[in-house]
């Protein structure tokens, strides 16, 4: 489930939008309403139910040999993808759809590399939204490894360490750190 050229997406839970309508979301930095949505490199990091924490790593041109063996492993790909063990079952069972989004009524956020596209004014769908599917059966198609973990935060402290390139979305749902 990825954008065609010319498009973003929006990934909910909701099946029922008919415009998105610029808002500041409770999780950002930024004091600006805007909507958000996601190109073809990120779209992966939303198959996912909404509040489910996960940390992501994927190579960079300036990923070292190490590193790459050390949080992707051997015959790991390129990218892995962690959760908790405590959200398998919504990973399971939640109905997620996409909306695809004229790419034009977008701008990139993010320094030094875009994250994310944020319009500034409403966004109607270019059609109705799409049921993703399979979670697990998408990362599989796209060659991403799944990881489920006891905890994130082990993980996370290794790959926010090392040179690959990295993505944390709501951490705060993840289990509390050992101390």
């Amino acid at each position: 489930m990825r954008p065609e050229p010319g498009q973003v997406l929006h990934f909910s839970e909701d099946p029922g939008i008919a415009r998105f309508v610029p808002h500041v979301a409770a999780t950002s930095t930024r004091t600006e309403p805007l909507v958000w949505a996601v190109d073809h490199d990120r779209a992966p990091d939303y198959w996912f139910p909404r509040q489910c924490p996960r940390a992501m790593a994927w190579l960079i041109a300036g990923t070292t040999g190490d590193d790459r063996d050390r949080i992707l492993g051997p015959g790991g790909g390129t990218r892995v993808h962690a959760i908790e063990y405590g959200w398998l079952e919504a990973i399971r069972t939640v109905h997620l759809y996409a909306y695809r989004l004229p790419a034009d009524r977008f701008t990139p956020i993010g320094d030094p590399e875009p994250h994310a596209h944020a319009a500034r004014e409403p966004v109607t769908p270019l059609g109705p939204p799409e049921p993703v599917g399979d979670l697990f059966a998408l990362h599989d198609e796209a060659g991403i490894q799944l990881r489920v973990l006891p905890t994130l935060w082990p993980f996370w402290d290794a790959v926010t360490a090392s040179s690959l390139g990295f993505s944390g979305i709501r951490l705060r749902n993840a289990r509390p750190r050992a101390d």
